[in-house]
């Protein structure tokens, strides 16, 4: 694969093909966007489309005001015209709730979700965890592509949460670059793996998670670049 970070969509196609390797999502599970810069669009992957055979005609412009197909102001639309992922309205419902987003991955890591199945939340259990994703909220089962769990999964976003589980469904991340969220996406399931060896070993009440001063000193800290 020709990986050019020029471009937000060889950037995502490069997260596609990375996710489906690592496990984290098969076929055409999951969808990946990215903030188009200067625009009220995003570019967002088709309908249907397998995260490893990604390409930039596999992703359509949408304007995030509206849902409507983006005139982009250098080329304007690909040809032919992409129907955008059934989880369209996550993605736009994202970025107007949180402007500092500029690039949103939504996945579905097996262990993130055997542990929400089984109950259990993602413990926060190395550094690296704590850096990138700080804290991990659940959302509530709602039908996958409905408004409903659009909404509910913005409005739980809102207070600066970046790493989220849709329970029964997947997980979505967000970041201000493609490559922070595919960071956050890897460490997240990376937890959830630590989370459940422990719940398996019948460790999991006596698994140490970062302490809450580190978490606090993060709190106050700078945003977290790449």
């Amino acid at each position: 694969m020709n990986y050019v970070p020029g471009d937000l969509r060889d950037q995502l196609a490069h997260v596609g093909y990375d996710v489906v390797q690592a496990g984290l999502v098969c076929g055409s599970g999951g969808n990946l966007s990215a903030r188009i810069p200067d625009e009220d669009a995003c570019w967002v992957t088709a309908s249907g489309t397998w995260l490893e055979r990604l390409s930039r005609t596999t992703f359509a412009p949408v304007r995030i005001s509206d849902g409507g197909p983006a005139a982009l102001a250098a080329g304007g639309l690909p040809a032919p015209r992409l129907e955008p992922t059934s989880e369209l309205a996550l993605h736009l419902a994202l970025y107007r709730a949180r402007p500092d987003v500029n690039a949103i991955v939504h996945l579905h890591p097996q262990t993130a979700l055997l542990l929400d199945a089984l109950g259990e939340h993602i413990r926060i259990v190395t550094t690296d965890h704590a850096y990138y994703l700080r804290r991990v909220s659940t959302v509530p089962f709602r039908m996958p592509g409905s408004t409903e769990v659009a909404a509910l999964t913005a409005a739980m976003a809102a207070d600066g949460t970046n790493c989220l589980v849709l329970s029964q469904h997947g997980c979505v991340v967000m970041a201000d670059s493609v490559e922070l969220a595919h960071k956050r996406a890897r460490n997240l399931e990376e937890a959830a793996q630590l989370t459940y060896r422990a719940l398996t070993l019948g460790r999991l009440d006596n698994l140490r998670e970062v302490p809450e001063e580190f978490l606090d000193r993060l709190a106050g800290a700078a945003p977290v670049r790449v």
